[in-house]
């Protein structure tokens, strides 16, 4: 059954979140360093061999024990990268808040016919990297075996989920650099809104490796020190790692079943560049276009924002040109809606980023408070945005946005409301 607004789109409603970051194994954990203003930002002990740019990023931290990687598990873990590992945690905890995961832990089978959406960069690169290296260690190189290599892929975090939730519905997986996460979920929405699937696991996951701490400090984008978005010394990002995973179902299902709602999601904007490879269009165009394409999918007006989670990298270009595209989208209204980063807190989790910044935006919705922007010493007067500095702060949000803007100029923002008015 269908329940219309605005356009006559069906109704999405998020029941569930799973969070896995540099601020810890869960959402609920995370959130509480979130409120103080705690950043997970701190060294990268997951890479061992040295020679890298930066010595520091977002390294997740997440439990065994308690959990389906606990020893004797699942028999699918044998060959999950490190990515899988988080992306199955998130969707395990999105799961159990939805009411669909039972005390054994096993998925409700009413949910069978459930998708997976999951956007990702790295995949399993990192367990690539480090088979490579051990066939071409000591005095004779080795063949590499190619079951090594099997969870390289970045389509296998769906795959991952799916195959051990046991859902028959749409397995889809998107690479859009640091957008993809955020796809994911409206690509997601897009299938429940087509009656593909009744509902969705949606988000991103991605893990460090060293092909992108090489890469991004070859194009001079890494800070050496914790980044600082919209600060006016800023240099740089830090890179992170981790899952964030939404549970995406039609609203009717939801209130039938008397789950809590924790937002509706209500669409998204995409569009691109079309300017450098690497560069954001310092013009902002392309992030403005999908700011207002979210914004008139959403029948809502640039007045109904209460909160923007930036993309907020920390490099001077890509701050710069965001602002440049929210002054474009909202006018003078820029100065009163507070406009956070939590990459400040977490790192720029690429692939993963859009799932993370989701799931926290959620939450603000959630919880009605707004994440902060940590390590801001002083703004660049140029700005001039409440960028929410230090410690989070209770507000009223009815709606958010959440922005991605990734590598080649794709861009994604994401529209989310309170499930129920404030």
């Amino acid at each position: 059954m269908m329940n219309e607004y605005g356009s006559g789109k069906r109704r999405i409603a998020v029941t569930g979140a799973g969070l896995v970051s540099a601020l810890g194994g869960n959402r609920r954990e995370a959130w509480g360093r979130i409120r103080e203003g705690r950043s997970g930002i701190g060294p990268i002990r997951v890479l061992t061999d040295g020679g890298f740019p930066v010595k520091i990023g977002g390294e997740a931290s997440f439990p065994v024990e308690g959990t389906i990687l606990r020893p004797g598990g699942w028999r699918g873990l044998r060959r999950s990268s490190r990515t899988d590992l988080m992306c199955l945690l998130a969707a395990c905890e999105a799961l159990e808040g939805a009411g669909y995961l039972g005390v054994s832990g096993a998925v409700s089978g009413e949910i069978s016919e459930f998708g997976v959406s999951v956007g990702s960069t790295t995949g399993g690169m990192l367990e690539g990297e480090e088979s490579i290296l051990r066939a071409a260690s000591g005095p004779k190189p080795r063949r590499l075996r190619a079951g090594a290599l099997l969870s390289v892929p970045c389509s296998q975090p769906a795959v991952r989920v799916s195959h051990w939730a046991g859902f028959t519905g749409p397995c889809l997986a998107n690479t859009t650099a640091c957008s993809s996460g955020a796809v994911a979920v409206a690509v997601a929405a897009d299938a429940i809104r087509r009656g593909e699937a009744p509902g969705m696991l949606a988000g991103g996951a991605d893990s460090l490796c060293r092909l992108t701490l090489s890469g991004f400090g070859s194009l001079k984008l890494l800070d050496a020190e914790p980044c600082r978005p919209f600060d006016a010394s800023r240099r740089g990002l830090s890179l992170g790692e981790g899952a964030g995973i939404l549970v995406l179902e039609d609203w009717d299902r939801a209130r039938h079943r008397g789950v809590r709602i924790l937002a509706e999601f209500l669409d998204y904007g995409t569009s691109c560049d079309a300017h450098h490879l690497t560069s954001a269009d310092p013009n902002g165009l392309g992030a403005a276009a999908a700011l207002r394409t979210a914004l008139e999918r959403s029948s809502r007006e640039p007045g109904d924002v209460d909160y923007i989670n930036a993309h907020g990298t920390g490099t001077p270009l890509n701050d710069a040109s965001e602002v440049t595209a929210l002054r474009a989208v909202f006018g003078p209204l820029v100065r009163r809606i507070p406009v956070s980063s939590t990459k400040s807190l977490f790192g720029h989790a690429l692939g993963a980023a859009g799932g993370l910044e989701a799931v926290v935006t959620v939450m603000a919705l959630e919880t009605q408070v707004l994440p902060p922007t940590v390590g801001w010493k002083g703004g660049d007067e140029s700005f001039d945005l409440d960028i929410v500095p230090g410690i989070a702060r209770p507000a009223r949000i009815r709606m958010a946005l959440s922005n991605n803007f990734g590598f080649g100029g794709g861009n994604c923002t994401l529209a989310f409301a309170a499930a129920e008015t404030p």
